[in-house]
């Protein structure tokens, strides 16, 4: 439970909003299954996971829009897509072994995700598949809602291939669509699991959700200038195949 380890799962909370500010996310699929490694009940997770990618995302989101590399128009499409379904998911009963392995296949996904090069996405304009994102934006809203991921960081390398649009302005659009995703989700798991549950996370989750504030602001403003953003990303890619890994062979 959270109550016995606070420091050290306070210590990878903290680690891991570092490492995925840095990179544009939010880290909501790796604080769900540290939670579920340290035995917390698993309705709690999406509660207390989507809560932290908020907390994370909101500040990058908003840098993001005051720097005016936010492409509205047509981010505002790809999170009204997907938010509707963030909701459904956040709404859907799930049982513990399904939600764990859908949990842990997400971060052996997202480990795979981080490995894939980023290049300039605006060179030589969009491909023909481009027009066609926002339809990718479906299930992973649902899918953010139902265990408590953002979507994003499975959103911008599709985004990237099909050079939807230039790197910040994607970095911009993920990070939003994360953030979106996340309230509407976190709505859902409301609904379905009443004020009383989340009052209980949230009262569990206090000093996680102020070391992904922590984590997160050092992320966002400094990690990407000390190391190179690409050993960043493996480096995130190593912990979250580590642990969705760990958290598969538990199931």
């Amino acid at each position: 439970m959270i109550g016995a380890v606070p420091a050290l799962l306070a210590l990878a909370f903290l680690v891991t909003a570092l490492l995925y500010a840095s990179v544009g996310f939010g880290g909501g699929s790796t604080y769900a299954a540290l939670l579920a490694l340290s035995g917390l009940d698993y309705r709690l997770l999406p509660l207390v996971a989507l809560a932290c990618n908020i907390v994370v995302v909101a500040g990058g989101s908003f840098r993001f829009a005051r720097a005016g590399l936010t492409p509205w128009r047509r981010a505002a499409v790809i999170v009204a897509v997907g938010a509707p379904l963030s909701f459904l998911g956040g709404l859907t009963p799930i049982r513990e072994a399904t939600f764990l392995t859908l949990l842990g296949g997400s971060l052996v996904l997202t480990a795979l995700t981080m490995l894939i090069p980023v290049g300039e996405g605006g060179e030589g304009g969009p491909t023909r598949l481009a027009r066609w994102m926002p339809l990718t934006a479906a299930p992973l809203g649902y899918l953010a809602g139902l265990v408590g991921i953002g979507g994003g960081i499975f959103l911008a390398p599709l985004l990237h291939l099909v050079r939807w649009h230039q790197p910040r302005a994607i970095a911009a659009t993920a990070s939003l669509f994360i953030l979106v995703n996340s309230l509407f989700g976190l709505a859902g798991q409301l609904l379905k699991n009443g004020p009383g549950l989340f009052g209980q996370a949230l009262g569990a989750a206090l000093p996680l959700l102020l070391a992904v504030v922590i984590g997160g602001q050092i992320g966002s403003l400094l990690a990407a200038r000390l190391l190179p953003p690409k050993w960043i990303r493996w480096l995130t890619a190593l912990l979250v195949l580590v642990v969705g890994v760990r958290l598969l062979a538990g199931v």
